[in-house]
């Protein structure tokens, strides 16, 4: 059972390259995930493109932490518009995006066409994502 939690965890991580490589703009195509390259080495990917296929509708929770906090019921049923409740961070300190309640980037707040984003400054490496499977 062992070798095949190996087994997952290198196929997680060749996935998981391979998507950062696509992400980084190394591969081309034209971001659809549709499959099709163009130049030589499409053989080569065309079962990691398959398998990837099988997974791209899978549904996933992703969270953005500004931070978190401790606090009674009682304080909790006391607030009101306007209450203002402390945070464990401090102000300018990166959020955390979790997936899945994992977490796989860090980034700082961004406002775009008047609406909040967030701008990913630091991406956890595949290697760290599936030791926090374990």
């Amino acid at each position: 059972m062992s070798d095949s939690l190996e087994n997952l965890a290198d196929q997680l991580a060749e996935e998981a390259a391979a998507m950062n490589d696509a992400l980084a703009g190394k591969t081309s195509g034209n971001g659809g995930g549709s499959g099709a390259s163009s130049g030589g080495g499409s053989d080569n990917n065309g079962p990691k493109d398959k398998n990837l296929q099988l997974i791209l509708d899978i549904p996933l929770r992703v969270t953005v932490e500004l931070g978190r906090t401790k606090m009674p019921v009682s304080e909790l049923l006391n607030l009101t518009q306007g209450s203002v409740i402390e945070l464990s961070k401090l102000a300018g300190e990166p959020m955390e995006v979790y997936v899945n309640e994992k977490l796989i980037a860090r980034g700082e707040a961004v406002v775009v066409n008047e609406k909040f984003g967030v701008r990913l400054t630091d991406i956890i490496s595949p290697t760290e994502r599936i030791e926090q499977l374990k």
